[in-house]
């Protein structure tokens, strides 16, 4: 990889200081968020829907998305594109249904919806649960991916300068507070769609310069298409007692049809609607705002596939016939080795674009660690008696520990991000947890009866079940049962698509969430009560559903 040129250092120094620079004028204007908890994790009635739908997407893609979904996408192909796409129904659902509930509750955090609709004991192991989580698994993986994929660009040299440099950003912005989070993130969602369709650009007209098939980004799609056929499949087929251990593995990451009615829709709505990270960004607005933004956070989920996956699709057909010899990494490196091929100057817009895709999650999931921390235990547990400027100060004290702890676990790649590939590790760990938290809340909202003690038993459960299918089930069970099929993944022992665990994990939760209710009251006296017209739409709302469940089924038409 070569070094960036002067003119990529100025493109990337101009997107920092224009960041950095508004950030800190919202800041001074909004100085209440010294004081005022609600303004500074929450950012309260002041997000337009606008700002609301670039802050989701801001924080939901990152280097994940743009390092582990390339590399899925050079890997699988679009199959990987439902994490997307399932996701833009998704955020339909969460618009919806989810928000009235709510906002007419007055929820600010997820552990307070928990605690209002059952009890303390539910909220305290959910808040240590996504605390770990979120500080072990994303905040970690996020900054680990995000150093390694600009390190490539750089030359090699620079890893744990990144680390810092990236980790220093993200902190400049989120002592700021919501609010300063919100607004910087319009800038940051511009720069990184900008910057990502410039790659999808370059990598599609690389494509076809090199097949010499024209030198447009059309010609380039097609070229895909045709040397690279089995590329373009939403759903992959399982693999037979013969199937090559290429096609097994792919398949254990996605698993064809089955995974639509497992851990797919779990993963997704519990991540876009039961998720302090990204909830708390609508919070704050009145219900035709939040609806809103959330659904033109759903028009853009359509396209980042072609931000994000495409480019490792275009890296697949340049390597298998050497057009790419400096892929390096494995699959999470082709983003990397596109990026190279960029002209001056477009590369160091392109990396700005990963840069800002890497900072705005950063800042956004440890504002929400600071959040659940404050409010959900210190202020709870530690000092109830605490006042608005003492809350803020602990959260900002949290904000800088849990970088730093962040920053400790990746200097070395303690956690083994890089080796099981970034998409797939956050994916997998989030998926222990996500069965218990979605069966508590989808009854807790909708079932009436559901109690505390089946949501305690619920949460605990449906991460033992998970853990019970991925480890325990084959050696038990078997590695052809009823319930799954076990493959012999890379290294010889038979493993269960860890999305199948999800399905099974939540679904025997509900169950035993279920039978538990049924010994309580018809009633449960904590059950959110529904108003007439509660989940009514306005038009406005009802054409921009419309718009994205059409374009979700000609994109599932065209690419099944």
């Amino acid at each position: 990889m070569n070094a960036l040129s002067t003119t990529d250092i100025l493109v990337f120094l101009l997107y920092f200081l224009l960041v950095a620079g508004y950030g800190y004028w919202i800041y001074l204007r909004k100085r209440k968020a010294i004081t005022d908890t609600k303004d500074f994790f929450l950012a309260e009635g002041s997000l337009t829907w606008w700002a609301i739908g670039a802050s989701l997407i801001a924080s939901n893609i990152s280097a994940e998305q743009f390092i582990g979904m390339s590399g899925d996408g050079f890997f699988v192909g679009t199959a990987v594109a439902a994490y997307e796409w399932i996701a833009a129904f998704g955020l339909v659902i969460i618009a919806i249904w989810f928000m009235p509930i709510y906002l007419k509750n007055g929820i600010l955090t997820m552990p307070q919806f928990l605690t209002r609709r059952y009890n303390e004991t539910v909220a305290l192991i959910m808040a240590v649960f996504w605390l770990f989580l979120y500080v072990f698994v994303n905040l970690t993986s996020i900054l680990y991916l995000g150093a390694v994929a600009i390190n490539g660009l750089m030359g090699g040299q620079y890893l744990h300068t990144l680390m810092l440099a990236l980790a220093a950003f993200a902190l400049i912005i989120t002592l700021g507070g919501m609010k300063v989070i919100g607004y910087t993130d319009v800038i940051q969602v511009a720069v990184l769609i900008v910057g990502g369709l410039a790659t999808t650009f370059m990598a599609l007209s690389l494509v076809s310069e090199k097949y010499g098939a024209g030198s447009g980004v059309l010609d380039g799609f097609r070229t895909l298409l045709q040397q690279a056929p089995d590329h373009f499949h939403l759903i992959l087929d399982k693999p037979g007692p013969d199937a090559p251990q290429l096609e097994v593995d792919k398949y254990l990451i996605l698993p064809g049809i089955t995974m639509y009615f497992a851990g797919q829709w779990i993963l997704n709505i519990n991540y876009w609607g039961c998720n302090q990270y990204i909830t708390q960004r609508a919070l704050g607005a009145d219900l035709q705002t939040a609806r809103t933004g959330i659904l033109f956070a759903a028009m853009i989920k359509l396209v980042m596939p072609l931000i994000v996956m495409v480019p490792g699709i275009a890296a697949y057909v340049l390597y298998q016939n050497g057009h790419l010899p400096q892929l390096a990494g494995g699959k999470d490196g082709a983003y990397s080795a596109i990026l190279s091929f960029l002209p001056s100057g477009l590369k160091g817009l392109s990396i700005a674009a990963l840069t800002a895709a890497i900072v705005a999650s950063l800042a956004g999931k440890v504002n929400s660690i600071s959040t659940i921390f404050t409010l959900d235990i210190f202020k709870k547990y530690v000092s109830p008696d605490a006042d608005e400027r003492q809350l803020v100060r602990i959260g900002r004290i949290v904000i800088l520990v849990a970088m730093a702890v962040a920053v400790v676990f990746t200097w070395n790649d303690t956690l083994g991000i890089g080796g099981a590939g970034g998409f797939t590790f956050i994916q997998k760990y989030t998926g222990f947890i996500s069965p218990g938290v979605f069966a508590a809340f989808i009854l807790g909202m909708f079932w009436k009866r559901t109690t505390g003690a089946a949501a305690v038993t619920g949460v605990i459960a449906g991460f033992l079940i998970v853990f019970f299918f991925n480890s325990f089930a084959v050696s038990l069970l078997g590695h052809e049962t009823i319930l799954y099929t076990a493959f012999r993944n890379a290294s010889g022992a038979y493993e269960i698509p860890f999305l199948i665990n999800m399905g099974w994990s939540f679904f025997f939760t509900v169950v035993l969430m279920v039978g538990i209710s049924l010994t309580g009251p018809a009633v449960n006296p904590k059950a959110f009560l529904f108003e007439k017209g509660m989940f009514a739409v306005s038009n406005r709302v009802l054409v921009m559903v419309v718009a994205v469940l059409m374009v979700l089924a000609a994109l599932y038409i065209r690419f099944w």
